[in-house]
């Protein structure tokens, strides 16, 4: 049913699918760009139209309140910000205790324009040991689907170069609001300013 909504939502709005879905158990996926609020929706159509599930990151004082039994029903996973090594090291740990988990997250960490992506992805997808695989909405071909698998090598330039190669040209909702595909270290005369947290989600393949 998830599958066909998904199919459905796309192709009401004018939405074409490309790529395949990766066939590997763990990978950091990169929702890019990310501009508007129409992105949530549209990526979420587009996943589920490749049998995938979503799961969403919340804070842990939501699954303390009278709601908090509802959410992991509806996909909630409970991150707490505060705790010693933050949102990086919770995720890097969910990695190592899963045997199948896909972590969604927007680089940008927002939907206005940003010189720079948080750094959040690529540290947690080193940790973990795991891939990143480029997913996309291409407002201006109305695309939306899975790009490439990339396996980091710790080089950040030339990882990055092959993100910024694949995203190269791609259009979001509100053009001017399209992040630069750049991390803030690249710039080896800058330090790290707290970047590394990113917005993420997390999902996980259905009958798993």
């Amino acid at each position: 049913m998830k599958r066909l909504f998904g199919l459905f939502f796309l192709k009401i709005f004018g939405w074409k699918r490309a790529g395949e879905k990766p066939a590997i158990d763990k990978y950091v996926m990169l929702c890019v760009p990310h501009t508007s609020n129409w992105d949530f929706p549209l990526f979420l159509a587009a996943i589920w139209s490749f049998r995938e599930s979503l799961n969403w990151l919340g804070k842990h004082t939501l699954f303390e309140g009278p709601l908090g039994w509802f959410y992991p029903l509806v996909g909630g996973v409970a991150v707490d910000r505060s705790a010693p090594g933050g949102l990086v090291a919770q995720i890097t740990g969910q990695f190592a205790t899963r045997d199948f988990l896909h972590v969604a997250i927007p680089p940008s960490g927002t939907r206005s324009f940003r010189d720079h992506w948080k750094s959040g992805f690529y540290r947690i997808a080193l940790a973990a040991d795991v891939p990143v695989v480029c997913a996309f909405l291409d407002f201006k071909t109305k695309t939306t689907g899975f790009g490439p698998t990339i396996y980091l090598t710790g080089d950040q330039k030339v990882d990055m170069d092959k993100i910024r190669a694949f995203y190269d040209g791609m259009q979001g909702k509100f053009v001017d609001k399209t992040s630069t595909v750049r991390l803030r270290s690249e710039d080896p005369d800058t330090e790290a300013t707290g970047d590394a947290t990113p917005a993420a989600t997390v999902s996980e393949p259905e009958g798993r």
